[in-house]
Order: structure tokens, then C-alpha cells, then sequence
């Protein structure tokens, strides 16, 4: 039994519709399947929940699927959101301007937390970084808007 919504369910139910072969979730899309119902663990705790590199090495029925669904969403309330995103980026703001080293920002994604590739930090950037001025500076509170999808991204999505 969990301690999910109704509408939490129903979520659930539907990205297990899209994803299920043989009425089970391979291991290998728990990650993508977890995004659908709106969670976004990192890639280590999904691992420890069962997520599988390879497909074919784990299977998952959706009553098995629900009891992590429900672990992860209590587990997300402990995750930053879009205001305290903005406070650790204003700690790169040294004159308290709405503005920080566009060389941080990528420093920073691709040395903590959990990082971030050079590929994905370009695509980021890509999709998110405004025009850098003269001194190398960008506004964070717009990057940070796009990338959190309060706003649309600078480009057009590619379709995959």
C-alpha cells in the first residue's frame, strides 16, 4: 500500500501504460518512467531503486513500481527547487547585480553535484544562456528560469 494521491496513481498508471512490455517495466526505463510521474531523483538513487544500465536485467510490475514512486516523492521535498537554486548562484554574484561569471556557472555544473558532461553543459547552454557582455557575465535569474522550465528555452527543442 502506498500513501500516493489518487492523481498520483493515475500518473503512475499512465507511464507504466507507455512504457510496459509484457505488463512489466524493464529496469532500464525505471529513470524515464519516474521523470513521467514528475519526480527527478539523480541518477544514484535511481540506481538504488533498481534502475539497469543494460535492458532485460531487471523487470518491475506496477505494484512494485508504486512503493518507489511513493519513496521518491517523500524523498523530493528534501531536493532544492528554482528560489534556492538562486541563492547558491548568488553567491557567484560579487557585486550583488543579477550577474556571475559565465566560466563559474559551467565550472560549477561540471564539478559538483552530480555533474554534468561538457556535451551536456553545451546543450545547456545552448538551450538556457543568454549572450554573455563584455566582462563575461550572464543573468543567472533568466538561465535559471529556462532551465527550470518556468520559461521557454532560447531555441526550439529538436524532435528525437
Amino acid at each position: 500500500m502506498t500513501d500516493l494521491k489518487p492523481n498520483e496513481v493515475e500518473t503512475a498508471e499512465f507511464a507504466f501504460e507507455v512504457f510496459k512490455q509484457d505488463n512489466l517495466l524493464d529496469g532500464s526505463l525505471l529513470g524515464k518512467f519516474i521523470f513521467c510521474c514528475g519526480i527527478n531523483p539523480s541518477q544514484e538513487t535511481l540506481k538504488k531503486m533498481g534502475m539497469t544500465e543494460k535492458e532485460g536485467q531487471k523487470k518491475f510490475t506496477l505494484e512494485e513500481l508504486l512503493p518507489i514512486v511513493s519513496q521518491l516523492k517523500k524523498e523530493v521535498k528534501d531536493q532544492g527547487c528554482y528560489e534556492d537554486f538562486i541563492e547558491c548562484l548568488k553567491l557567484y554574484d560579487k557585486n550583488e547585480n543579477g550577474l556571475m561569471l559565465v566560466g563559474e556557472l559551467s565550472h560549477s555544473l561540471l564539478t559538483l553535484g552530480e555533474k554534468l558532461t561538457d556535451d551536456e553543459v553545451d546543450e545547456l547552454f545552448t538551450d538556457c544562456l543568454d549572450e554573455e557582455n563584455d566582462e563575461g557575465e550572464i543573468e543567472y535569474i533568466p538561465f535559471l528560469r529556462r532551465m527550470c522550465e518556468l520559461d521557454p528555452p532560447l531555441k526550439p527543442q529538436k524532435k528525437k
